[in-house]
């Protein structure tokens, strides 16, 4: 669960008031996020564009990591037989 400081939280209309000056504050990395609430419940998280970046590309590596897995895991299925089931497929007693 993501933590917010006190000064992270902005109603939506107190949001709207500060909007330039929160956006510089995220843009200069003054300000790591913004939550935006409305009626009292956490309705919006405001990242920079850096770190939306990194976290997409994060989410990417994990997607091909469990993509490569998922091959890897099928292969394997495919490449090993069993003694007998490789004798049968052969022609060969045992």
């Amino acid at each position: 669960m993501v933590k917010y400081a006190e000064d992270e939280l902005y109603s939506i209309t107190e949001f709207a008031k500060k909007l330039s000056s929160i956006v510089k504050g995220i843009k200069d990395r003054q300000i790591e996020k913004v939550g935006i609430l409305r009626n009292n419940r956490l309705e919006v998280v405001v990242i920079s564009t850096q770190e939306y970046a990194r976290l997409k590309e994060i989410e990417s590596s994990r997607k091909r990591a469990q993509k490569r897995d998922k091959a890897k895991e099928n292969s394997s299925k495919l490449e090993y037989l069993s003694i007998d089931d490789m004798a049968k497929k052969f022609n060969i007693e045992i």
